[in-house]
């Protein structure tokens, strides 16, 4: 199973992200947008729409902003021409990044992205220079009820999922992208309060950081890029210890 940390990691980035609320519906009312775009505007028959409306309302996303994202979508209402472009990288002191975005405007975008990497000491890098360590899986995150780690690693299995990443308040399942649409009806079947469920990019190795000062460095580039408007989601192989976690997190 997962170590604690890489899911610390996870949820101090998860608290940074929810903290700016804009930001997230703007992300959110995206990801909406092209699941109805691709899959149609009704959420029972498209599950990437149904998780998408999920993750709005586990951060209270207004009914009238999910709606017209969802109409945006499905041609009803005039909407932009979203594009979805991924871009790869590394970060100060070796963290591979992968950074995936939504735009209307690649030229902007990629100018953007770029400018981040420049002014935060990292390396924008060509297509492959770090997806090789990455796996493409999908990841739910759900509240833990109550439920203890051997309960979901039960869960685990009858799911046909692959890993769990514990945590007393929140926690998340970990399958394979093959099995990302029946892992979601188990999790619905079995009533599982799921906040979020998506295709993710998990490392397979990580690069440890070691002191606060490293910490900052890496966070500061991770949050200026996950700033940006046409930014979606910043995945990495960071792996902070909780006891600088801890730190960054009262800064």
């Amino acid at each position: 199973m997962s170590g604690h940390s890489k899911w610390a990691n996870i949820k101090h980035r998860k608290g940074r992200q929810d903290a700016k609320r804009g930001k997230i519906f703007t992300r959110i009312a995206k990801e909406i947008t092209i699941s109805a775009r691709d899959g149609g505007g009704d959420p029972e028959m498209n599950p990437r729409l149904r998780l998408a409306i999920q993750s709005a309302r586990a951060v209270n996303m207004p009914s009238d902003n999910i709606n017209r994202a969802i109409k945006k979508g499905t041609g009803e209402l005039e909407g932009s021409n979203y594009e979805e472009l991924t871009y790869e990288g590394y970060a100060p002191l070796g963290v591979a990044v992968i950074v995936e975005t939504v735009t209307d405007n690649k030229v902007r975008t990629v100018a953007e992205v770029r400018q981040v990497f420049n002014k935060y000491n990292g390396n924008m890098g060509e297509s492959n220079s770090v997806m090789w360590n990455f796996g493409r899986k999908g990841a739910f995150t759900f509240n833990t009820n109550g439920k203890s780690e051997d309960e979901l690693f039960e869960t685990v299995i009858e799911a046909g999922a692959e890993d769990l990443e514990f945590d007393e308040e929140s926690s998340r399942i970990i399958c394979p992208m093959e099995e990302f649409n029946s892992v979601n009806k188990y999790l619905s079947e079995k009533q599982f309060d799921v906040t979020e469920g998506k295709l993710e990019y998990i490392p397979s190795n990580f690069a440890p950081i070691t002191s606060v000062d490293d910490a900052r460095k890496v966070m500061k580039f991770i949050d200026a890029m996950e700033d940006l408007d046409d930014v979606q989601n910043v995945y990495s192989n960071f792996d902070i210890p909780d006891d600088i976690m801890e730190e960054l997190e009262n800064d």
